[in-house]
């Protein structure tokens, strides 16, 4: 595929943009757009000098679509909560370290298109380059399909880490402190169960509880099963404290 920038035309691998079609589960109009976000300034100063054939304008777009997403969700979702928690709960999700997690876990860092001097240095894995790599697509599905294309796309990349920001529980393993909180009691029986789904197929949410020898010591939500389970956990933390 032919990329149309300022001073020549590049050309892009098909199946590099098949493989990030496939990560991002949606399909762009405009195959240029794609090109652009993956685009590194490295590279586009080694193939045409300018930055404009970059992917930065395209992070500054994603940037600003991705925290006023979120910031409406958040809105949304905590009514009882404060400016100063939606403010903090927000820089969870929206922060370097949290894009460039989804980047590295997708593997849409290797998709990048770096120069020679960055990919040898290790850009592909670095935290900097990689998230503005996420904001840079969000950018462009966001120009490709409209406002609520590039929802589905945060929801889809970030739903996890919004879920565990909105719970209090980013980074913290709720079973495994639970297990190891009720173990000082003895022998006892931990067990989790999927006690119900609402929700399409494709946008379930799933409530869990955990059990111990045999009875329900705490409940929650989630939008996949794993989630729920550790939702169901900190609740049974939260009644132990």
């Amino acid at each position: 595929m032919k990329l149309d920038f300022t001073n020549r035309s590049i050309e892009m691998d098909d199946e590099l943009i098949k493989e990030a079609e496939r990560i991002l589960d949606y399909s762009f109009r405009n195959k240029q757009l794609l090109g652009l976000a993956l685009m590194h300034s490295s590279l586009a100063n080694e193939l045409t000098g300018d930055n404009l054939d970059s992917n930065e304008r395209l992070e500054f777009l994603g940037d600003a679509i991705l925290e006023e997403i979120v910031s409406i969700y958040l809105y949304r979702q905590l009514p009882d909560k404060l400016e100063g928690v939606l403010t903090k709960t927000r820089s969870q999700i929206v922060c370097e370290g949290a894009l460039a997690a989804v980047s590295k876990k997708t593997g849409l860092n290797k998709l990048l298109q770096l120069g020679k001097g960055e990919r040898a240095s290790g850009g592909s894995e670095r935290d900097s380059i990689i998230s503005d790599g996420v904001e840079a697509l969000i950018g462009a599905v966001y120009l490709d399909g409209g406002q609520e294309a590039a929802r589905a796309l945060i929801f889809r990349l970030l739903g996890e880490t919004i879920d565990l920001a909105i719970a209090g529980r980013l980074g913290r393993d709720s079973k495994s402190e639970l297990q190891e909180k009720l173990q000082v009691r003895g022998n006892v029986n931990i067990a989790y169960k999927i006690v119900e789904e609402d929700g399409p197929s494709h946008d379930k949410i799933f409530t869990a509880a955990v059990l111990l020898d045999g009875a329900e010591i705490g409940r929650g939500t989630g939008r996949s099963k794993q989630l729920a389970e550790a939702a169901a956990a900190a609740d049974a933390l939260d009644d132990l404290r």
